[in-house]
């Protein structure tokens, strides 16, 4: 209840702050100064003087920058910020409440960690890598000077993102508070010409109005629906004894598929709170239309229809795998996809099911991608073969995830072996084998070959997603402003 009242309670607060103090009549430090003030106090009103922990987590990670330096504040920044985390998570859930779904302090500092570690990989890769030495992403969300303490408190405590982010870049949540214009340029078909739309300020209340209503869809199927089908009951001694296989398999589906709109509330409620306040708008599309999806964090139909693995993933928090990608597996040296994952774990906190889940997803990732890689191309060149390697890929997954994320639910270890064990670890087996049986290749960054992971029905979609996975930013002067620009094209090039 706290947590929707405070969620509300930011969205007029949205509203107000758009209205009322635009950038266009309000000065950069009045509205640092508010939206600091509103979240730290939206914080305290949800969770008491545990918010306290946020500005310590804050303050100390400033502190570790100033002293520091650049060279090294990124390793020191990463392992205070994850290890603070992880101490909180440990003193609430084995002190305090054990298996509780309650808001609960952790849930704020889980965000405040992903914009301490990834601004403190910024500003090192900004201020003191060579600029040759970076991927061309890195390369664009590199931050080029020391931000003020001001800053960095209403970057990280923001009323607009502290209570469920979603995260942000830096310099997109510096470009929304100092209001600065930019255009952006899209290459036309024949990638000749080019036509430009400049930024005036476009309203997001079409935008908020319509995830709003996904809103309170969400959790109107949350409040009706998900209670009748609970994850626990797939561990019931009775369905288990009576139910064959295939009802088994099924109703892990539809109780995992359940399970989803209450993150699909929560994420996309963030989401429009900070549309409201004028925040996340991308820029224009082909068609000048306004793209409202800067800092979205998820894309419904592209999960509920998901073809891979992979597919799933890059659509269900994709902030977070945005930031997994950026902080570890973009600089990991080896093993990437274990290293990204084991970081996963254990940002999501302490419970032996995040290991487990975890874990499992490892396997499936890596039989996923061997499967795909040797088989797929088999598969594409007839139009109904494609449909029906779909469909069938598209049910796989399905239950591939709902196995996987089964213990992220159940939180202990053992009702999620109970589980396993009722499936006689069935597709952990198949995991193995199939990366015994199939060569895991690499697939080249850029090769068009295995880019496409959307299905035939939502391939005109492709385009659009390539699109969503780079942010435009901008920089202080018309110079750097170009070179932004150019630099977001050859990321999305290559």
């Amino acid at each position: 209840v706290n947590f929707v009242v405070c969620q509300l309670f930011a969205l007029l607060a949205a509203i107000w702050f758009r209205t009322y103090l635009h950038s266009s009549k309000t000065s950069p430090f009045i509205r640092h100064v508010v939206a600091t003030l509103l979240g730290l106090y939206l914080a305290l009103f949800c969770f008491g003087w545990y918010a306290l922990h946020f500005v310590i987590q804050s303050g100390i990670s400033y502190y570790i920058m100033i002293i520091i330096g650049v060279e090294n504040m990124h390793k020191y920044c990463f392992v205070f910020a994850l290890g603070y985390l992880t101490v909180c998570q440990i003193t609430r859930v084995y002190i305090f409440d054990y298996g509780q779904y309650s808001a609960d302090f952790s849930g704020p500092m889980m965000i405040i960690t992903q914009k301490i570690t990834s601004l403190a990989f910024e500003i090192h890769d900004g201020m003191f890598r060579k600029n040759e030495d970076l991927t061309p992403s890195q390369r664009c969300l590199a931050v080029r000077r020391m931000p003020s303490l001001l800053e960095y408190l209403s970057y990280n405590c923001n009323f607009m993102g502290i209570l469920a982010g979603p995260l942000c870049s830096y310099k997109d949540y510096i470009t929304f508070i100092e209001g600065r214009s930019y255009q952006l340029q899209q290459s036309e078909a024949n990638g000749k010409e080019e036509t430009k739309y400049e930024q005036t300020d476009p309203s997001p209340n079409i935008a908020v109005a319509q995830k709003l209503l996904i809103c309170g869809l969400s959790l109107l199927f949350h409040m009706t629906i998900t209670k009748t089908l609970p994850v626990e009951y797939n561990i019931d001694d009775n369905f288990r004894a009576t139910a064959s296989w295939p009802v088994r398999f099924f109703y892990l589906y539809v109780s995992l598929m359940a399970a989803r709109p209450k993150y699909y509330f929560a994420w996309t409620l963030a989401d429009a709170i900070n549309n409201a306040a004028g925040f996340g708008f991308r820029g224009y599309d082909k068609n000048g239309g306004t793209r409202w999806d800067l800092i979205s964090n998820l894309r419904i139909q592209q999960i509920e229809f998901s073809t891979s693995f992979k597919m799933f993933l890059d659509n269900w928090n994709i902030q977070t795998a945005l930031w997994l990608k950026r902080v570890c597996y973009e600089r990991a040296t080896f093993s990437p996809t274990i290293q990204t994952f084991i970081l996963s774990a254990i940002w999501h906190g302490v419970y032996p099911g995040y290991y487990l889940t975890f874990l499992t997803g490892v396997l499936m990732t890596l039989a996923a991608r061997a499967i795909r890689n040797n088989i797929r191309h088999y598969f594409v060149e007839s139009p109904a073969v494609k449909l029906c390697y779909d469909i069938i890929t598209w049910m796989a997954t399905q239950v591939a995830i709902s196995y996987t994320v089964v213990p992220f639910v159940l939180l202990s270890v053992k009702p999620s072996f109970t589980f396993y064990s009722s499936c006689y670890f069935c597709l952990h087996i198949a995991s193995i084998l199939v990366l015994l049986v199939f060569p895991l290749k690499r697939t080249q960054k850029g090769s068009k070959k295995h880019e496409s992971i959307q299905p035939m029905w939502s391939k005109k979609l492709e385009e659009e997603n390539l699109l969503q996975k780079n942010s435009y930013s901008t920089t202080n002067n018309s110079f750097s402003q170009q070179q932004e620009i150019t630099c977001r094209y050859q990321a999305l090039n290559q």
